[in-house]
Formats: C-alpha cells, structure tokens, sequence
C-alpha cells in the first residue's frame, strides 16, 4: 500500500501546530438587585454581542432569528442588534436566539455551554461562552511567537468589547474581566492549549505505552516553575497556602481524565482531532486516521510573553521528542498529583519530590533534565521541521531555569508571571504591616494583576513602563487582531469569512464551513467545503485564485480539489 501525504508527514514528525481555547473571568460590579447572586451571565453576553463573528444564524446547525414572544425558543435578555456583525435579516423587535448545551449544576439551575460561538473574519479565531464565561480561541498558529502575538490579539478584541460593553451599562455598574483561571472562591475555569501530533503518538501515549504518559505528566508537574500565574490562598480543600506558583494546581485529581470541569486530569485524554470526522466521513482515509489533537488542560493562563512563549514552544520540543521515542522513562515521578501540590506551594522552589527510579528531585532539577535530552535532540537537527525557532526555545528555557536555580527572583520577574506577582505582593508587605497573606488586600492586589482593563490591570501597568521582556511587540499584536496566520487553514476560513455574503453562511467549525445559496433557477443551493487538514488551505495556496478575481464558487471549488487530492499517492 502506498503511503499518503499524511503518513508520510506523521513518520517524519508532524509540525507541533497549537492552537488554545481560554476562559477569562467576568462579571458586573453595581448591581443592587438582592435576586441577582451572579452576574457571569450577565457579564459574558454584555462581551460576546460586542464581538463581530459568523454565523449570524443558521437553523440546525447555528443562530436563528425568532419572534420576541416566543420564549420558548429565545433567550429573551437581549433583544434588537445584538449579532453586531451588520445582518439585515435580523430585525429590530426581533430576539436572537443561540444554540446552548445545558448543563445542570449544585442546587439545579441551568448553564450553558459551548454558547453563541462566532468565528472572526479578521484573523480566523473565534470567542463564545462557556459556562458563562467568555472563551477566545486563537487561530491556529505554528509557531511560539505566533502564539504569543494572537493571544494576545484575542485580549485586545476582549478588551475592545469590554470597553463597548461598558458604555451600554447603566450608570453605577461596572464590567470586569480577568485573565486567570480562578475566583478565588473555589471556582476554576478553563486555560487550554491543543498540539497536533501523529495518531500513533496519541494512541501511544493512552492506550499502548503507559511510560510516554508518565513521562508527559512529569514534564506537565514541573513547568510551572516557568508558565505559573501565581496566586494567593488555595480552594478546592486543599489546606491553606499562602502563595502558589500554579493557578490550577489545586484542582487537578487525578493523573489523566477526559473530562474538563471536574476530576481533572493532569493529561487529559479527550479524542477529538478536529481534522475531519474518522467516522462515517466521505473520506477513505481522513486526516484524523493519522493526526490527533493533544488537549493540554493543564496550564495557567499567562500574560507575561516569555512565559507565554516557553509554556508553547518548549511543549512543541518535548511533544517532538516523545514523537520520535526521545524522552527518557528515568525522569517519571512517583505521584505526579503529590508533585505538583507540593511544588506548587514551594515558591522557594526547594520542595523535592520522589522519582519511581528511587531519589528526589526538585522542579527546577528535574526540568534540568528535560533540558538537557532536549538540547541534545535539538543540536542533532530532531527539531528541523516541526518546531519553529527551537534554537531560540532552548536557549531561553535553560537561561530561565538557570536564573530559577539561583532563585534570581528579580532577574525572573519580567519574564515570569508568578515572579512578578510574588514580588509585587511581598513589597506591598513591607509598605504596609498591617497586611498578610490572610489580608483581603493580597487577594485584590492577585486579582488586579490579571484584570484586562489597561487602567486597573498592575501587568498592563508593568508592561508600558518596560516591566516585561517582550515576544513580540505592539505592531504584531495588532496585525494579529486583523490577520489570520498565513501559514496555516485559519488563512483559507478568515478569507472565506470576509469574501462570503454573511447571510449565506450556515454553519462555521475549525475544519469545515457550511454555505446557503440562492440561485434563480434551482432555488437554494447548499455547499459544504472541507479543510480537514490544519497544514493545508494556506495562503500560499488559495490566495493565488483571490487575486486573480475568481468568484467565492471558484474559490470554493478549489477547496474541494485540495481536500480531495490528499488521498493521491
């Protein structure tokens, strides 16, 4: 049998593609009402209907609009413009209705999830609530610096619906946005990042070769040293902590899970590839036969672009090397879960835990190992074609574990989100005496580093005074807001997105969109174009017919032949 163009790819190493799905916290200060007790509701679609995305609607599959007295099928808070993405057909009067998965929560109230998803014409991303909670995804990107310069773009788009959120607000009340992962209060939500890797690896690492997860797990506990967001006090029964390196340590249960939102596990096993469906598809050999989707739960949600670059890039490396059968079972913890409590409420970073080989090891030292194995695969080219910038990954990881061995706490604090706040808290100690850790005032200052509003937020703060060691810098951020990455099918979605009649749009996913036309002699016509393979639908191989004038049928019949000629030998 002759190999294809995937098989190939995936016994070379995949590109380490990433993309990231992340829940920031909201809600409304000011409002009096004794019956309002949360107002996350609230809070998410003020954000959401000031974000312009597609669809606006679609029956089955999307948006629909329907008569404002139907409750039954609406929901009935926000009536008029609310889809601000400029449709006609959504009358003044009129209630627009979202698709939501219900979920029944303590005490029987209904959330949703997964709730009025828009994908974004600029740059190929997408926000919608979950939980209410605003959740933005980026687009996918291949590269650490492209992930850094995207996240940061969707927080200016937050940031931008915050501020016109804000303006419809009555008087007195106040929109709050969070870049953590946590309230405080024994409420997490979610920060996640998702790598392509080969089929095999994934079917390795859950059902075939326990020692990769292991190995993978190992790797999870102990970088937070580096993509830690730091915060104060502990929840989910854990006991009392005065500071800790990892948002999320304290709601990991269990070594590996599939599921999100409770009994979280440091490896989540979720199978879901978005590469096409490997069931029941048009395809003979789909891409997700041979790609597979890594969804990473474990990580914090960082601001700081050095942290935020090593939390990719260096995952990018270590997935490259258990890929290629590179990683070392020595390096494998005795209790993982025990680790990351441990090493998490050690911000002197001087906490050991027990290897399964038998010694002890703190976080930094065991990183060190993951460091050195990496720089020996990297120097013998086990990079090249799969992690962008690995040279400069590598260098930077070993500068800043090397910084965090001699606890150069000052040197780290531009670079690391946990360092900086650590200092911040601490300085505010020695201004004030009558603070502690058990202070409400430590609790706000933790929360007020993460608010996005460029006025409250202490890291915007930082940032414009030159406080951080920048990735990228304001010009990339904001060309990311308005451009999807070239080098990938987020290109081909944002340009379908932007060339497309919006009304014509029925559904939108990472690898499919679904199109409604009316033609004059067949009446409606339906199309669905298929981009199953992440690596394909770049620029370099759609824009051509863009530019040269072709209609969005030419287009999309283009799509087709590149979806259709993956199976050629």
């Amino acid at each position: 049998m002759t190999l294809n163009r995937f098989d190939e790819t995936a016994a070379a190493g995949l590109p380490k593609l990433c993309g990231s799905d992340v829940e920031l916290g909201n809600f409304i200060l000011g409002i009096e009402d004794a019956r309002v007790l949360d107002t996350c509701q609230e809070a998410s679609r003020a954000l959401l209907r000031e974000i312009d995305g597609l669809p606006l609607w679609t029956g089955a599959f999307g948006w629909y609009a329907a008569p404002a007295h139907d409750s039954s099928r609406a929901d009935t808070r926000w009536t008029g413009d609310l889809p601000r993405s400029g449709s006609s057909s959504v009358e003044p009067g009129r209630v627009v209705a979202w698709p939501t998965t219900s979920v029944t929560v303590a005490g029987g109230s209904d959330i949703s999830r997964d709730w009025g998803r828009r994908y974004l014409p600029g740059n190929g991303g997408c926000a919608y609530i979950d939980l209410n909670h605003l959740e933005l995804c980026i687009p996918e990107v291949l590269s650490a610096r492209a992930y850094v310069a995207h996240w940061h773009a969707m927080l200016r788009i937050a940031r931008r619906a915050q501020a016109r959120a804000q303006e419809r607000l009555p008087e007195g009340q106040r929109l709050q946005v969070l870049v953590n992962n946590t309230d405080g209060k024994g409420h997490a939500y979610g920060s996640h990042l998702n790598f392509l890797i080969a089929r095999k690896t994934w079917e390795d690492l859950f059902h075939r070769k326990l020692q990769h997860l292991l190995t993978l797990a190992a790797y999870q506990v102990s970088s937070i040293v580096f993509t830690g967001a730091g915060k104060v006090g502990a929840e989910n029964g854990h006991d009392w902590a005065d500071f800790q390196i990892a948002q999320r340590a304290d709601f990991f249960e269990r070594l590996t899970s599939v599921e999100t939102t409770f009994n979280r596990g440091i490896v989540n096993a979720r199978d879901e590839a978005l590469c096409g469906s490997r069931w029941g598809a048009r395809d003979v050999d789909p891409p997700a036969d041979s790609m597979a989707r890594l969804h990473v739960i474990f990580y914090d949600n960082t601001l700081a672009h050095v942290s935020s670059f090593l939390k990719v890039g260096v995952m990018q490396i270590v997935l490259a090397m258990l890929e290629q059968g590179r990683l070392d079972r020595r390096f494998t913890l005795d209790d993982p879960l025990a680790a990351l409590h441990a090493w998490s409420r050690d911000p002197s970073l001087t906490a050991r835990a027990r290897l399964e080989s038998g010694g002890e090891t703190t976080a930094v030292e065991l990183q060190l190992r993951f460091f050195e194995a990496a720089r020996e695969f990297v120097e013998a080219g086990g990079c090249d074609g799969t992690v962008p910038e690995a040279g400069t990954i590598l260098a930077l990881w070993g500068d800043t574990l090397e910084k965090l061995g001699r606890r150069d706490y000052g040197a780290l604090a531009p670079r690391l989100d946990w360092c900086m706040k650590y200092l911040i808290l601490q300085r505010a100690f020695q201004q004030r005496s009558d603070l502690d850790w058990e202070s409400p005032v430590a609790k706000h200052l933790d929360h007020s580093y993460s608010s996005l509003d460029p006025e409250d937020g202490i890291y915007w703060s930082l940032e414009r005074s030159d406080g951080f060691e920048r990735i990228v810098d304001d010009a990339a951020i904001d060309r990311a807001m308005v451009e999807p990455p070239a080098d990938t099918r987020a290109w081909t979605r944002a340009t379908l997105l932007r060339l497309a009649d919006p009304e014509s749009i029925d559904e939108v996913d990472w690898d499919l969109i679904r199109f409604r036309f009316w033609d004059s002699q067949f009446g409606t016509i339906r199309r669905t174009v298929r981009m199953s393979d992440p690596l394909s639908f770049t620029a370099a191989q759609t824009a051509p017919l863009i530019e040269s004038g072709g209609s969005i049928d030419d287009l999309l019949d283009e799509i087709d032949r590149i979806e259709e000629r993956r199976n050629e030998p």
